[in-house]
């Protein structure tokens, strides 16, 4: 069993930057790969980001490439998304998302609004 929890969200205005973490439990983090997903008022949940096991491979959403960065620290169990140039249509909440051996986990979700 993997829990997540992510942080971060915020309201921030059109062009600002916000930085989600994720924090996971276990001792096998660095044996999952783990994602970015988010989902819109009425839309259904799409993908954003994702970095393998080591972090030495990611994953992007074309919409976003540019501006967000994912990243993970496995000695902190903790992964990132360092989202820059905030357009109003990033408004969503935004769920960490891990996909190992053992199973697929979901966080709670984070809210982020970006006013134009």
């Amino acid at each position: 069993q993997v829990q997540l929890v992510e942080s971060g969200g915020g309201l921030v205005q059109a062009g600002g930057s916000l930085r989600l973490s994720c924090a996971a439990s276990g001792r096998t983090f660095s044996s999952y790969a783990m994602g970015w997903f988010r989902q819109a008022p009425g839309k259904e949940r799409e993908f954003v980001a994702a970095i393998n096991r080591s972090g030495g491979n990611t994953y992007y959403v074309d919409s976003v490439k540019g501006r967000f960065t994912i990243s993970r620290d496995n000695a902190k169990n903790t992964v990132y998304l360092q989202m820059n140039s905030l357009k109003p249509e990033a408004t969503a909440v935004y769920y960490c998302h891990s996909e190992g051996l053992s199973g697929s986990y979901w966080g709670q979700g984070t809210q982020v609004t970006v006013s134009s």
